[in-house]
């Protein structure tokens, strides 16, 4: 089952993907999966990013290899950041490179899709709490994070979140193949087997600090080889079992 989140005949709504077909959710999928009698034809929607996030809680090193490579230490408990809801761009949309900074980094993740309201949540009640899976870009100005005391500036720029091309409900995230293509030539290749924190743990670690609404995202960590983009460029995040989100990088334009 693919859920997505489309744009068709001047409305948004939510479906499910069935080969060359969407069969229109009633509602969002939070909701309920029973979809209604209408069908659309793959080729007449537009695909969005496929939830609509009040926030995506991003995880920082939490691939060993990830940390080495910029000499630091693997943390003792989950990196927290935020990424802002403005930041989310869906498949095929731009990532649009700020003024702001001279180095823009690429960074794969597996995104964590929120389907119920997860507050306090023992560990074994957060498979329940997940709606499914998506590919992620944790889209990074490598330079400011640098500069910056926090992340907040370095990872928040409009359209540093493309996410997509679809949730994937029902899905093991324990041994998943992740990886980036830059331009065709792969960049990233990992297994979400060598997270430090599985996703379940994120997610019942995260919910101890702040509520998790339906439709949030956890960026689950990225591992090693991130690099820059620059504009003119196309960088795919692939993952087995989802699939393909790309996205071309684009020049700031006023």
């Amino acid at each position: 089952m693919r859920l997505v989140r489309f744009a068709a005949g001047g409305r948004t709504a939510y479906g499910l993907l069935e080969e060359d077909e969407v069969r229109v959710l009633p509602r969002a999928p939070y909701a309920g999966l029973e979809p209604s009698a209408e069908r659309l034809p793959l080729s007449e929607v537009r695909l969005l990013a496929p939830c609509e996030p009040s926030k995506i809680v991003g995880i920082g090193l939490n691939y060993r290899d990830h940390a080495l490579e910029f000499g630091l230490t693997p943390p003792e408990e989950p990196m927290l950041f935020l990424k802002p809801s403005t930041s989310v761009i869906g498949p095929g949309q731009d990532i649009r490179y700020p003024e702001a900074s001279r180095r823009v980094d690429f960074e794969a993740e597996l995104g964590i899709v929120i389907g119920r309201t997860a507050f306090r949540i023992r560990p074994e009640e957060a498979p329940g709490c997940v709606l499914g899976y998506t590919c992620l870009n944790d889209v990074t100005a490598r330079d400011l994070q640098g500069k910056d005391v926090q992340f907040t500036r370095s990872k928040s720029f409009d359209t540093f979140a493309p996410m997509g091309p679809w949730i994937v409900p029902d899905l093991d995230p324990h041994s998943l193949s992740i990886e980036t293509l830059l331009n065709g030539e792969r960049k990233q290749h990992s297994n979400t087997s060598q997270l430090l924190r599985d996703p379940f743990y994120l997610v019942h670690f995260i919910s101890w600090v702040m509520t998790l609404n339906p439709g949030d995202v956890i960026a689950s960590g990225t591992p090693s080889g991130v690099g820059p983009m620059l504009p003119g460029d196309c960088v795919e995040i692939r993952i087995e079992g989802i699939g393909t989100l790309a996205n071309r990088v684009a020049a700031w334009e006023p």
